[in-house]
């Protein structure tokens, strides 16, 4: 079965607390990103925490875009979800990038309803424990032989 969603995670670290903590901003921003997008905005919902941070959460015909902030860690967690093929969460995740201008960032992609179809989230590189074990074996025999002598 294809895949039925994509799932973007973004953590944005080093952020300013300045531009985390003004809700008319993220607000703007997060419109900007569902336009660009070419996503179908539902409804906005915001809250403001005391004395800082907020939430914004746009809810979309294709499913969901949010953002928690964290101003005094300067940091900002993203979740772009969607369905069909039509959006670009891509676009919207670049310019949330750039007018929140994180230090770092860290990006997880997750294929949502691929049942195991798509090597989604599994490591791209195979380790084998086989080549450390031998290692440990011969280093045993080694000092096996060393104190006999």
């Amino acid at each position: 079965m294809k895949a039925i969603g994509k799932h973007l995670t973004i953590d944005m670290y080093g952020c300013t607390f300045d531009s985390l903590n003004n809700l008319d901003f993220i607000k703007t921003i997060m419109l900007a990103a569902v336009k660009e997008a070419n996503m179908t905005l539902l409804d906005l919902s915001c809250h403001k925490f005391e004395p800082q941070g907020l939430t914004v959460l746009a809810l979309l015909a294709e499913s969901h875009m949010s953002i928690h902030t964290y101003p005094e860690l300067g940091y900002a967690a993203v979740d772009v979800f969607t369905c069909g093929d039509h959006s670009r969460p891509d676009k919207a995740v670049s310019l949330l990038k750039s007018f929140l201008k994180p230090e770092k960032t860290k990006t997880t992609n997750i294929m949502r309803g691929d049942f195991g179809s798509q090597k989604d989230m599994k490591p791209r590189i195979k380790v084998s424990i086989a080549p450390l074990r031998r290692v440990r074996n011969t280093s045993a025999k080694v000092w096996s032989f060393l104190r006999n002598k």
